[in-house]
């Protein structure tokens, strides 16, 4: 980390040679934070294009991985590069610039490490002033009945928690072990709003405007989706088995 600069931006990236110079050279002019892409050895040379970017090794950084191991994977090795380095706010998005990164600025300045009362602020969808953009019906209902789903199933008052665009204070991803969470998939976001709403953290919800991506493929699929329904439900059961447990616990414990 250079002296001064307390903020970094973690991409994950596979083939997204189309889009990645653009959300880079757009994140620098919006912020002052670093950059830091992870790339799962992109076959369409997404590393090779980072690497010639006229701020790599002084804004923009690389942490190349051996192979695509998922999302969630990306972004726990992307996180401890971040801590390692010493940077006070980590934010995260999506490379393929459906997150808009003029929205960083305010999403920043409202996280906990750069003075505000955030340790995590959500770029949401669906809170007051948030939206999305060329979303046909069946995208908006499947995104709104997911987060839906989670907030009934898992009781987590947070409009957007499938929302891959955030920032944290970089102690509360310690606070709530997002290095020790399982999912590899979109599940991802999930487990870490449910980890950070049972840990007590402060989670604020910043409004955006989602836009569905111009270039590339989207890495959805319905087997990542129904990992994502699947572990919520294991996560609550697991929850109440471990609740009734100690309950019973308490109980012999009086006799």
């Amino acid at each position: 980390m250079l002296p001064g600069v307390a903020s970094i931006v973690v991409i994950p990236t596979y083939d997204e040679a189309e889009s990645v110079l653009e959300a880079l050279d757009r994140v620098l002019a919006a912020t002052d934070a670093h950059v830091l892409v992870v790339d799962d050895s992109s076959p369409d040379g997404t590393a090779d294009l980072v690497r010639a970017h006229a701020a790599f090794t002084d804004r923009v950084f690389l942490l190349e991985r051996p192979g695509k191991a998922g999302l969630g994977a990306a972004y726990r090795a992307g996180f401890s590069w971040a801590r390692e380095r010493g940077y006070a706010v980590i934010g995260q998005m999506d490379a393929d610039l459906s997150h808009p990164p003029e929205a960083l600025a305010g999403m920043l300045a409202a996280s906990r490490g750069n003075g505000g009362s955030a340790d995590l602020v959500i770029g949401s969808r669906y809170v007051p002033g948030g939206g999305t953009e060329n979303w046909p019906l069946s995208r908006r209902v499947i995104s709104r009945g997911g987060n839906l789903y989670v907030r009934v199933v898992l009781r987590v008052p947070v409009r957007d928690a499938t929302a891959g665009f955030r920032v944290w204070a970089a102690d509360a991803l310690e606070i709530c072990h997002v290095a020790q969470s399982q999912s590899t998939g979109y599940a991802f976001q999930v487990e870490n709003t449910w980890r950070a709403q049972r840990a007590g953290l402060a989670i604020e919800e910043y409004p955006i405007t989602f836009t569905e991506r111009r270039l590339g493929q989207s890495k959805m699929t319905a087997t990542i989706a129904r990992e994502a329904m699947v572990r919520v439900l294991v996560w609550r059961v697991n929850e109440i088995r471990q609740r009734l447990r100690t309950t019973a616990r308490r109980l012999l414990r009086r006799r």
